[in-house]
């Protein structure tokens, strides 16, 4: 039974299927041929799956995503930002990363600020010497940090399917995106000396207080939001709804770059994606509950155990394996398929559930821009127009340091754990 569970799904995404069929068709063989369970209990699990109060901070956060990217506030963040970094080297480049990870901060999509600093940023890296290969990728690769600083929608799935605090992972989050937005800009410092990539500008009191100014009302959303659920105001779900709440406001009466026909707009384009990762929840839900009713993860805790496998190699084994399935499959399934099999695991061997997210977190934030699958490679070619091939070259540097970044934080667990275990 557990081979057709693996097997099924694998063949059907290799032709593929949409995720949330593939997992469906194993759970459907399993219970035709080899549970004598009544077809009920499916309809009843997938519906289940989705009864949990906490997945509405889900489209709560696409929504608040959705309102951000199409409302100017990504140009607003830029302007602050190569204000900020004008005399660096590569200064452009580094402000990319810098407000993908601000971008983060306020929305948590990953593709949402692919598009919206795609739009804003490439003809400029263009320009400015960096080539329309490393634009591209610079930009894909930058998107990646936004599901791992907080809010991440990436972090709130993990939390339901390993029964973890969302607070917590929240916090945990921190860091270790920092770490990567810090190792890229080395990089694009690096590159921008040894290729004489001039830099946008110099030192401007005045520019940066003008954009501290212009951006402020999009500063100050994390800072409420994620302030209050530390402060208890709200929990996460809440904070979701408080800011879709704020961004309506800051976009419609504030900046007032948006229309009321735009944030309905938003609204359409939140609710298709939240209900394309929904389906996928019940789908992911469904397969859980089978592995879990036939004893799966105690079978395969013991396997673990039986290896007498130490936490150094099980970590390099997990990254090994997240890595492999980050490059074809969407964060948003694999955390939920995989993260109730390999925290039992981690357990076993000694790794905290919190770090174990992160670690997940930050191997499928490294699929969403490698080939041949990455998401964010999708969404920067529609918005700058090349090729899947050129893609793929403009990455390939990022990929590198962006491993180098996922040692760290998985060698280093209290990068992870010193703000994570403070909630």
């Amino acid at each position: 039974m557990t081979a057709a569970l693996a097997l099924v799904p694998m063949a059907l995404l290799a032709i593929g299927t949409p995720v949330f069929l593939a997992l469906l068709a194993g759970v459907v063989l399993a219970l035709m041929f080899f549970v004598p369970m009544q077809p009920l209990v499916l309809h009843q699990t997938l519906f289940g799956g989705l009864d949990n109060y906490a997945l509405l901070a889900v489209p709560f956060f696409i929504f608040a995503g959705e309102l951000l990217s199409t409302s100017g506030i990504a140009a607003r963040l830029v302007r602050l930002v190569l204000a900020l970094t004008g005399r660096v080297p590569g200064s452009l480049g580094v402000a990319t990363v810098g407000a993908s990870a601000m971008m983060g901060a306020i929305s948590g999509s990953s593709a949402a600020a692919v598009a919206a600093l795609g739009k804003t940023l490439f003809p400029k890296l263009t320009a400015g010497g960096y080539g329309r290969e490393r634009a591209g990728g610079l930009i894909a690769a930058s998107g990646a940090i936004d599901i791992v600083i907080p809010p991440s929608i990436a972090m709130i799935l993990y939390g339901l399917a390993a029964e973890q605090s969302i607070s917590r992972l929240f916090l945990a989050g921190i860091l270790p995106g920092l770490l990567i937005a810090a190792l890229m800009s080395v990089l694009i410092v690096y590159i921008a000396v040894r290729q004489g990539i001039p830099r946008s500008g110099g030192f401007d009191f005045r520019e940066i207080r003008d954009a501290a100014l212009g951006a402020f009302w999009a500063l100050l959303m994390p800072v409420v939001v994620l302030g209050g659920i530390y402060q208890g105001w709200f929990s996460p779900t809440e904070a979701g709804g408080f800011a879709c709440f704020y961004a309506i406001i800051v976009a419609r009466f504030i900046y007032r770059s948006m229309s009321f026909a735009d944030i309905v707009r938003a609204g359409a384009n939140a609710a298709m994606l939240s209900a394309q990762i929904l389906i996928i929840v019940a789908a992911a839900g469904a397969l859980t509950w089978l592995l879990t009713a036939q004893g799966v993860p105690q079978a395969l805790v013991a396997w673990i155990q039986a290896l007498e496998m130490d936490q150094f190699t099980f970590l390099l084994c997990v990254n090994a394996v997240l890595l492999l399935i980050g490059c074809v499959l969407d964060p948003t399934s694999a955390i939920l398929v995989l993260a109730p099999l390999l925290v039992p695991i981690a357990v076993s061997v000694g790794v905290d559930p919190i770090h174990l997210g992160v670690i997940m977190t930050v191997n499928l934030a490294i699929g969403m821009f490698t080939p041949p699958f990455g998401l964010n490679i999708f969404v920067a070619q529609s918005v700058t127009g090349l090729s899947a091939h050129e893609l793929y070259r403009g990455v390939l540097p990022f990929v590198g340091v962006q491993i180098i970044a996922l040692l760290i934080i998985t060698y280093m667990p209290g990068l992870s754990l010193t703000l994570g275990a403070a909630n």
